[in-house]
């Protein structure tokens, strides 16, 4: 069993709720998982899309950090070639600043989804091909070893040391074994491609300043209620998402189960929606304890980051609370085990030797 756990929260927005009280839910919900006990909640960056109201990760990790004591609140992540590395590492070093000890810098290479939003960004596909420059960069401002700009300094960043993870799948793999990073990889419907992109990151690691050794974060959705029935309407609302913005090219705001179940679908709408809803974790307790086991004798990881989403609130807080006592969180939290102020003992804290 993978006893660390972490909550990834895209500030899905629902139907008949303003993109407002999305984000409201995600402050909400990180005030919950820190209750019980869960490890780290980052927060996702996308642009222009209607169901994702999380378009500005650092804002909404500096609210959720205020409205929180003890777990370690981070970006899952922040899409670099979006961005200037002097202002991620900025913003990065003034949220360290502010909750010294609980702040994780997870960092991704995607660009926006259309062509008009890369536009609206000024970016192109192309700067996905710069993420490992930019990443060194990045790294370079905290550590003041960056000497693209000599006369520059990333204040209040530099001298910080703040975990940075990289959110990866192929080549980026890579790109975090040769930086040294900790490497989050999804998702568990997978389980074989993430397996053999897990065993060529840590044939690859190279220990770094950042990490003496690989550590690797394992990311899905997980659905946990008293029937397995339950636990997969738990998926309905985030699958029919997924099959709507692949017919009409818009991703939506969730709709509630009943309302989806109830709907006449195409053949190959129902093809999507089915497959979307295909190969996730869910289930009773019982059937979740099992899976997730395969899942640690699989993959090793250190961490299992969930980032289930859904448009019934009341059950998903069921599910997180569920998953949490199945797994021990509980126990962990009781004894102050975990979900505490303070450098991650995992990683950077640790093995560069630097902390707060």
């Amino acid at each position: 069993m993978i006893r660390s756990l972490s909550i990834l929260d895209r500030s899905r927005t629902r139907t008949g709720h303003p993109a407002a009280q999305a984000l409201r839910d995600t402050v909400e919900l990180a005030r919950t998982a820190e209750r019980l006990g869960y490890r780290r909640f980052w927060v996702s960056e996308h642009h222009s899309v209607p169901g994702v109201a999380g378009s500005a990760p650092t804002v909404l990790a500096a609210a959720v950090a205020g409205a929180t004591d003890r777990i370690r609140v981070g970006t899952g992540g922040v899409m670099l070639p979006n961005h200037q590395p002097l202002v991620v590492a900025e913003q990065f070093g003034v949220l360290e600043s502010l909750f010294p000890g609980r702040i994780d810098m997870g960092l991704g290479r995607s660009v926006g989804f259309t062509g008009g939003i890369r536009r609206a960004l000024g970016r192109d596909t192309a700067d996905a091909d710069r993420f490992e420059e930019q990443l060194a960069e990045l790294l370079g401002w905290f550590d003041g070893s960056q000497r693209a700009h000599p006369e520059v300094h990333a204040r209040p960043a530099e001298g910080t040391r703040i975990p940075a993870f990289v959110l990866a799948t192929g080549e980026g793999a890579g790109i975090a074994a040769r930086a040294g990073l900790p490497l989050v990889v999804g998702d568990l419907r997978s389980r074989t491609r993430i397996t053999e992109i897990i065993a060529a990151y840590r044939e690859e690691f190279r220990p770094s300043p950042w990490g003496a050794r690989p550590y690797v974060v394992a990311s899905g959705t997980v659905a946990v209620a008293a029937t397995a029935e339950a636990a997969r309407r738990i998926l309905v609302p985030e699958a029919w998402a997924v099959a709507y913005s692949r017919t009409r090219g818009s991703f939506p705001p969730l709709r509630p189960a009943e309302e989806i179940e109830s709907l006449s679908m195409s053949a190959k709408e129902r093809e999507l929606y089915e497959g979307a809803l295909a190969g996730h974790i869910h289930g009773t307790e019982e059937q979740v304890a099992a899976e997730l086991s395969e899942v640690a004798e699989l993959t090793g990881a250190d961490e299992l980051l969930v980032t289930t989403s859904t448009y019934d609130r009341t059950a998903l807080l069921d599910s997180f609370g569920r998953l949490a006592r199945l797994t021990g969180l509980a126990e962990q939290r009781d004894g102050h085990a975990d979900g505490r102020a303070g450098a991650d003992p995992d990683l950077v804290g640790r093995s560069a030797g630097a902390g707060h």
